[in-house]
């Protein structure tokens, strides 16, 4: 029985002691709260501009894919047009390889005429 009075006296003391809590205390209280949602909100903004600042970063990143690609384009096209011209360079030096050889050819044949003494 004493064991239940005990118990039943420790049940009304809590409840007093939680009203009778110092000013100091809910001020605290107050406080604390105060700066957790300041912490809080200044955690959000931070959020906020990273993920502003990733959204920023991801569109320089396609921006400079679709650069690359289309410079890619270019450089494919140029070396397109390089290829083409070198094989019209190549064309081009063997005709005048071709023609050097006739030129050739044509003094030489020219050179034994003068040599071939005259018939008579």
């Amino acid at each position: 029985m004493r064991a239940i009075h005990v118990g039943l006296l420790a049940l009304l003391a809590v409840p007093a002691a939680l009203a009778q809590a110092p000013v100091e205390d809910l001020t605290s209280r107050e406080q604390a709260i105060q700066r957790g949602q300041q912490k809080a909100g200044a955690a959000y903004r931070e959020l906020q501009q990273a993920q502003y600042e990733a959204k920023l970063a991801e569109q320089d990143y396609l921006n400079a894919q679709d650069a690359q690609r289309a410079a890619q384009k270019q450089a494919d096209e140029m070396k397109r047009q390089r290829d083409a011209a070198k094989q019209a360079l190549d064309a081009a030096q063997r005709k005048v390889a071709q023609a050097r050889k006739r030129y050739e050819e044509a003094l030489t044949v020219t050179d034994k005429a003068f040599q071939t003494p005259p018939a008579k």
